[in-house]
């Protein structure tokens, strides 16, 4: 009951907060597509669903009996800390409203989303660092960069590294 709990009131492998594209197999494809899933190839030419993915309304699956075997698979680092009982339900659940707040804070900071399909935060936030106007402001640069530690933290597994091979940034 508690684990489900969570995932109801998260939704943020879904949302696009933590991952752009969700990887499908060959034979999801049709399926998915036959769902309105939005799929993409990957560079290679692999088949994902692209995030936000459209099944998601208010932080829950319209699809959930049907969606694709990697988001069955999915157990964000919360969600195995309260699987394992590492931290209450009460715990967790204050993870995600500090999660969703942070990210609602960050959203509020950013030029508004011009794109006919509505970007994820998070990945609005990051291009906005690589644009050549500027860039966000300091506050927005910080906001940002305090949601990708919460996120690193908390749900991907610790910090996620950019550089080379060797770890070195």
């Amino acid at each position: 009951m508690s684990l489900s709990a969570l995932c109801q009131r998260c939704g943020l492998c879904c949302d696009g907060s933590l991952f752009s594209h969700v990887p499908l197999r060959p034979d999801e494809v049709a399926s998915a597509r036959r769902q309105g899933l939005d799929v993409e190839a990957l560079v290679g030419g692999a088949p994902a669903l692209r995030q936000c993915c459209t099944a998601l309304r208010n932080r829950q699956c319209t699809l959930y009996a049907q969606r694709p075997e990697r988001c069955r698979a999915f157990g964000c680092r919360l969600f195995n800390e309260l699987a394992g009982g590492r931290v209450s339900l009460d715990e967790a659940l204050a993870v995600v409203d500090r999660a969703h707040a942070l990210l609602s804070a960050l959203e509020k900071s950013l030029p508004p989303d011009t794109d006919a399909r509505s970007s994820p935060v998070m990945e609005r936030a990051r291009f906005a660092d690589l644009s050549g106007d500027g860039g966000p402001s300091p506050e927005s640069r910080a906001l940002r960069e305090r949601t990708e530690a919460l996120l690193d933290e908390h749900f991907h597994g610790g910090p996620r590294r950019f550089g080379d091979v060797s770890g070195e940034p």
